[in-house]
């Protein structure tokens, strides 16, 4: 935990900086491909995500080791070639993993928070699950175990896989001539974003484009069929951790409801979005009809309230980072009260974000939890080290957010509240 938690660290302002390298030259084009709230919804699951894949808060059922350890046919020597064998097993265990997330319902839940956003852009890219604890797909690597390519080969791989699906999650570049025959470029991944229906469901591929069009789920971008991006149940929340669970509650909600006892087993396996009959005509969902016609879910935020809600990403992104960086110092349990710390803060000014009541409780929450967790340890983890006094300006940070997140909710989230206090006044 403590070397993955030291490699996002490390990543992170590399991320954060071509988003913001992108936001300026979206500006200088006036393409408009970002907007406040979306790009900080996006940036949160991140932190989110991340979090939780640092903490290890997730398993799988059978794990890779356990697969060379028991069907290796022919252990092949740590080469270069290893390194391109355990690259082309990730990319192919990462293209049936990702088709099965978009054709089985139950699957699509842990992946539905990457495609919510309604923008395309590399923000996008971080919107990354935390609702899937348990990894089904290793089995998928069966090509490289059945080689004997030992474990610490996919470790190294793995991130790299991961960090190189980041850079095609933009508008800004165009076709890229013979590279389309191949890989993955923005282009084919616009496709894949899209709810155009000719582009549903089509090109998984994460680095070579070669499987979608092997395995019949190739589609170029047209010209005439501009990309419109979301999903065709929008989520209506800038909230990345109720979006995480969305499609499971609603999937919970169908298995209950329906009175045919078939349908309550075949639900979880059944094409994504497919519900039994008798719950469509009681309980219908909202579902895009026209890709061209629905409006964007948008939030009435003032400009003072989006400052301060950036204000408190940047706050979370340094707790996070610190978090990050100390996993050995701040050890077990403390870190999983730390985790729980950073998703309520998450949730807070998401909340904020969406206009929610609730955002004041659980910022209160949040905020007593740190100054328990400074009670206890009797400082927040050594920052002293990094900061003069920093357990007392977070303490203060922690008396501030709590007044400010107050402040909103009342003047701008229960206007009824003020007009009341007014006129008792």
């Amino acid at each position: 935990m403590e070397t993955y938690g030291m490699i996002v660290m490390m990543a992170t302002p590399f991320f954060y900086g071509l988003v913001l390298f992108e936001n300026w030259y979206d500006r200088r084009t006036g393409k408009n491909t970002m907007r406040n709230m979306d790009t900080i919804s996006s940036l949160s699951s991140g932190i989110t995500n991340a979090t939780k894949d640092v903490l290890g808060l997730g398993f799988a059922l059978i794990s890779y080791q356990f697969l060379v350890e028991h069907i290796t046919v022919y252990k092949v020597q740590t080469t270069v070639l290893t390194y391109i064998i355990a690259f082309l097993s990730l990319d192919f265990a990462g293209y049936w993993g990702h088709r099965w997330a978009h054709t089985i319902n139950f699957f699509w839940n842990k992946h539905l928070i990457h495609h919510s956003g309604e923008e395309f852009n590399l923000a996008c890219a971080l919107r990354q699950s935390i609702s899937m604890f348990v990894n089904l797909f290793v089995f998928l690597m069966l090509p490289a175990a059945l080689l004997g390519v030992e474990y610490k080969v996919i470790a190294v791989v793995a991130p790299l896989h991961l960090f190189a699906q980041f850079w095609y999650h933009t508008r800004h570049i165009g076709k890229m001539g013979f590279l389309e025959k191949i890989f993955v470029t923005p282009s084919h991944h616009r496709v894949h974003h899209a709810i155009n229906p000719i582009y549903v469901d089509k090109n998984y591929g994460e680095i070579f484009i070669l499987w979608d069009k092997w395995f019949g789920s190739f589609q170029p971008e047209l010209d005439e069929v501009p990309p419109v991006y979301g999903i065709t149940r929008p989520v209506s929340t800038w909230n990345p951790i109720k979006i995480n669970f969305l499609h499971l509650w609603l999937l919970i909600q169908d298995a209950w409801r329906t009175n045919n006892w078939r349908d309550k087993f075949r639900i979880w396996f059944m094409p994504t979005g497919w519900r039994p009959a008798d719950i469509v005509e009681r309980f219908p969902v909202n579902k895009i009809d026209d890709v061209y016609a629905y409006k964007k879910y948008d939030t009435d935020n003032s400009k003072q309230m989006q400052t301060w809600i950036w204000m408190q990403f940047i706050m979370t992104n340094f707790f996070t980072l610190y978090l990050f960086g100390n996993l050995g110092h701040i050890g077990a349990p403390n870190m999983f009260y730390y985790g729980l710390f950073l998703f309520l803060g998450v949730y807070s000014f998401t909340e904020l974000m969406d206009l929610k009541q609730d955002a004041f409780v659980f910022e209160l929450i949040k905020n007593v939890l740190g100054i328990v967790l400074i009670y206890i340890t009797g400082s927040w983890f050594g920052v002293e080290k990094l900061i003069p006094s920093g357990t007392i300006l977070i303490i203060g940070y922690f008396i501030i957010s709590t007044g400010v997140t107050a402040y909103f909710v009342q003047k701008e989230i229960k206007p009824e509240f003020s007009k009341f206090k007014e006129l008792s006044n």
